[in-house]
């Protein structure tokens, strides 16, 4: 383990002799919510509850009890209850970038600089996330899931393809050994020799039947548009906090057309009706899992969901594409821990936070499927992981990716006002491309229209 961060594991674990004394007639008592993200599984209930009962056990000072929320749709409205009634929780998580922006939450740079912890053993960018205005922080890096591109590899065998390059920087190999750069140009003629109608013809021949296809080649599985959008090329002009006002950067504009030629031109991604279907999706939008998709560009939290109990295939990630700008850019999710504001108990649950950011995380992150954004602990994530998937994943690539990731500026969940419903706007964009009548679709229209909903949006007062 390199020294800092075990000098950063060490202040941790002596965190609870660093502040004064917190229970007089017992311990404090506090409550650790779950439901606002991932960690609702039934395997990941039982690591939680192991971690939870080993800090218990660890000290008397303070008692952990978990708090899961009845159901994912249903959790916000069960933590605005709690802040409502008096009794908020006092760690919430894991929670996303996104997510957090529906909630107040404590700044525990105080906690930092108090019990010195050395931010430098993480990866700026990561911290940068949750840096907030008056220069504080409103959680460590706990969890980080790149965009990776998944790759099915029998179906790249059949198609006598080359698998995608296996590093940062390299370009793609086709069989004839003519080397193109692995970007989203090139990202869309390998999806056409993977993309088969019920005939076995391709998209590359003008006889594919775009109404039989049972195979694709490409998909952003269950992403949302502006994490599509910040694949193909990351952006901070999208909200302009010092005038209040929303544009589309026009590289935006290019990576809408894109999306639409790829499903409706190009015919090498499903539209929302093909995804959701039986036959392809499996009755549940998870294509790639049913060995029928070729390629999916997502975050490496889909590890979550893609067991072979379906496709029964092996798969394997590659880096995502250069960007649109030929540079590599990767859009990453990130998790943490966070303290509501209206917590009634902060160092009590500043003190059980180190603990999940240092001692809990080597257990919870091969349950939640996030790298550890601590790197000495990637190694334990990654046997985890090779347990799993025994075949041989390239893990190296989620390991690359971190110098390439998008900045917090730069990031797909990035903070404006109002986020939950311009999120929901964004979603009513990208439903009219990959609905049913998306080929007809005028993209720059509908995103003009887009930005003036979301501007009204965001003019309104905070909900």
């Amino acid at each position: 383990m390199k020294s800092k961060a075990l000098l950063f594991v060490i202040v941790a674990l002596f965190s609870v002799l660093a502040f004064p004394a917190l229970a007089q007639d017992g311990p404090t008592e506090i409550t650790w919510f779950v439901g606002l993200g991932t960690g609702t599984d039934t395997a990941q209930l039982e690591v939680q509850q192991n971690v939870v009962d080993a800090f218990n056990a660890s000290q008397s000072d303070i008692h952990v009890t978990l708090n899961i929320a009845p159901s994912f749709e249903t959790a916000w409205d069960t933590f605005a209850t709690l802040v409502a009634a008096g009794t908020p929780p006092d760690i919430v998580g894991p929670i996303g970038v996104g997510g957090s922006h529906r909630a107040e939450w404590l700044d525990i740079g105080p906690y930092i600089e108090e019990l010195g912890i050395d931010l430098s053993v993480f990866d700026p960018s990561l911290v940068a996330l949750y840096e907030t205005a008056n220069q504080g922080y409103s959680g460590l890096p706990l969890l980080v899931y790149p965009s990776v591109t998944y790759y099915n590899r029998d179906l790249f065998d059949e198609a006598g393809l080359n698998y995608p390059p296996a590093e940062f920087g390299a370009p793609y190999v086709w069989p004839d050994g003519t080397e193109t750069p692995w970007d989203y140009n090139t990202l869309i003629e390998v999806a056409k020799v993977l993309t088969v109608d019920a005939s076995g013809n391709d998209a590359t021949s003008a006889d594919l039947d775009t109404a039989n296809i049972v195979q694709y080649g490409l998909n952003f599985q269950w992403a949302r548009i502006r994490l599509i959008w910040t694949d193909l090329q990351p952006e901070n002009t999208y909200y302009d906090a010092a005038t209040n006002t929303v544009s589309m950067p026009d590289s935006w504009r290019e990576a809408s057309h894109w999306l639409q030629d790829a499903i409706w031109t190009h015919h090498v991604m499903p539209n929302r009706a093909a995804a959701v279907s039986e036959a392809l999706g499996a009755g549940s939008d998870n294509i790639f899992q049913t060995g029928k998709l070729g390629m999916a560009i997502t975050p490496l939290w889909y590890t979550c969901c893609i067991g072979n109990s379906v496709g029964n295939f092996e798969w394997d990630i590659a880096p995502v594409p250069a960007s649109l700008d030929g540079e590599q850019h990767v859009a990453a999710d990130a998790d943490t821990f966070r303290i509501p504001a209206s917590t009634q108990n902060p160092d009590a649950a500043a003190q059980f936070l180190y603990y999940l950011a240092t001692v809990g995380i080597e257990q919870l992150a091969p349950a939640y499927g996030g790298m550890p954004a601590l790197p000495d602990f990637a190694d334990s994530y990654f046997e985890a992981k090779d347990a799993a998937y025994p075949w041989g994943v390239n893990w190296q690539v989620v390991i690359d990716s971190l110098e390439h990731t998008n900045s917090g500026s730069q990031h797909h969940e990035s903070w404006l006002p109002n986020w939950s419903q311009v999120y929901d706007r964004e979603f009513a964009f990208q439903t009219e491309v990959e609905g049913d009548t998306g080929a007809d679709v005028d993209v720059d229209a509908s995103l003009d229209q887009l930005i003036i909903d979301v501007q009204s949006i965001v003019d309104q007062p905070a909900s």
